[in-house]
Formats: C-alpha cells, sequence, structure tokens
C-alpha cells in the first residue's frame, strides 16, 4: 500500500499546506477588512476557524459570499488562491494519470517476460531474426521502464500481486535471455542480447543508486536485491549478498 498511500498523502499534504497557508494570511484582516453577509456577527466571526473556512471556500471555488474580501488587494488575492485550486487538481489528476501507464509498462513488460519463460528457450525455437527482433523490442521495453523510474520514483514502491506482472520477478530471467542472445551464432542476435544487457545494467544502475543503495554496482547482484526487496518484502543489508530461493 506505500506507493497508493503515498500519492494520497502528498495531494493531502498539498491541499492542506494552501489552506492553512491562505488561511494565516486572512486571520490578521479578520473582520475589519472583510464584508460580511447579514446573518453573521462580524465580531463573533473574526478566528482562526473562520479564516479556514474562508479559505477552504476559495480554493474550492464554491464561493458562498457570506464573507467577501472588502480591501482592495485582498480582492485581487483572493481569486489566486481560486486559480491554486484549479492548477493543485490538475496537478494531482495529471501526475496520477501518469504514474499508471508507467505501472502498466512495466507489468506488461513482466507478463511478456513471463510467457516467454513458459515457453520454453523462445531463442532456440526462433529463427534468428525473430530473435534478435524480440531481444530488441525486451530492450527497448526495460528502457522505457527505466525511464518511468527515474521520472516516477514512486512508482518502485507500488506492489505487484502476481510474480509474473512483477519485473522484480522477471528481471532474472532477462538476464538469462541476454547471456544466452551473447552466445548465439548469428551476430544480429548478439548484437540485440547486448542491447538488451546494456539496458538492463542501465536499469540496475538506477535501481541501485535511487533505491537500493547497495556497495556494489554489477547488475546481477542489484536485480536480485529488488527481487528481494519486492517478492520477499525485506530490504537487504547494505553491502549484504542477497540469495535466491
Amino acid at each position: 500500500m506505500t506507493g497508493p498511500l503515498a500519492l494520497v498523502a502528498v495531494a493531502v499534504w498539498w491541499t492542506v499546506a494552501i489552506v492553512v497557508g491562505w488561511a494565516l494570511i486572512y486571520w490578521p484582516f479578520l473582520p475589519h477588512s472583510f464584508s460580511y453577509a447579514g446573518a453573521l456577527d462580524p465580531a463573533r466571526r473574526a478566528g482562526f476557524l473562520d479564516a479556514l473556512y474562508l479559505s477552504v471556500v476559495t480554493l474550492s471555488t464554491l464561493g458562498f459570499g457570506d464573507i467577501v474580501p472588502a480591501d482592495g488587494w485582498l480582492r485581487v488575492a483572493t481569486p489566486l488562491e481560486a486559480l491554486l485550486g484549479f492548477a493543485l487538481l490538475t496537478a494531482v489528476v495529471s501526475w496520477i494519470s501518469q504514474v499508471y501507464p508507467a505501472l502498466t509498462r512495466r507489468r506488461t513488460l513482466a507478463l511478456r517476460l513471463a510467457t516467454l519463460r513458459r515457453a520454453e528457450h523462445p531463442a532456440d525455437r526462433f529463427g534468428p531474426a525473430t530473435t534478435a527482433r524480440l531481444l530488441s523490442d525486451l530492450a527497448a521495453d526495460v528502457i522505457q521502464v527505466r525511464v518511468d523510474l527515474a521520472q516516477h520514483a514512486e512508482t518502485y514502491y507500488f506492489h505487484d500481486s502476481d510474480d509474473d506482472a512483477s519485473l522484480a520477478a522477471m528481471a532474472g530471467y532477462a538476464v538469462d535471455l541476454a547471456v544466452r542472445g551473447q552466445t548465439s551464432a548469428h551476430v544480429e542476435v548478439r548484437t540485440a542480447a547486448a542491447m538488451l544487457a546494456r539496458a538492463l545494467e542501465d536499469l540496475a544502475a538506477v535501481l541501485n543508486q535511487e533505491f537500493l543503495h547497495l556497495d556494489t554496482d554489477e547488475p546481477e547482484r542489484v536485480l536480485r536485491a529488488y527481487e528481494t526487496d519486492h517478492i520477499r518484502g525485506s530490504r537487504p543489508t547494505r553491502g549484504s549478498r542477497p540469495t535466491r530461493g
């Protein structure tokens, strides 16, 4: 739940910070710089809760009109908070709409690898052209996942309940494909396999630098630590060599 809860927590924090910040701006000017509806007693509507209420109503653009700014600068400043409300909603929606496609790409890559593994050594069954194209496509997908992790680090903390949809569980098989491909007798297969191997190295570098912080840059060790962190639910000790069950 860490990833989804982090999205919610950040959005809530943004909202609370804006609401409280603008309430602190309004509070010293209550009630003399505001106009009140006839049913309200200005002397009893000058506390921080009233400033907080005004800030929430303004941010959400409800505009009840029971408390409105009277001073010139407040009449200019108050709409700015409403604009921040629009910006906040847009930012949250845009953020979420970018995070979940990144998760989909990562899980799709994992499912492709799981399907290939169930096909039992596809490199031995397909022709060299097909194998080279397959390895090249996998390399491109790994590169996309590396970019997604660099741009949306929060996606690292989303759990994949199905091992077949978990890149952490399938990364080791991708390494095996790259190693086998580089021993092929066909140059196009070796080239594509080398591309996949380099893409996995770059992915491991991002994982280690941003999340795992191991004292090694060996891709296989980093990817095993990635598997341990996601599949077994415990972070490896710094500098230790995680084991595969």
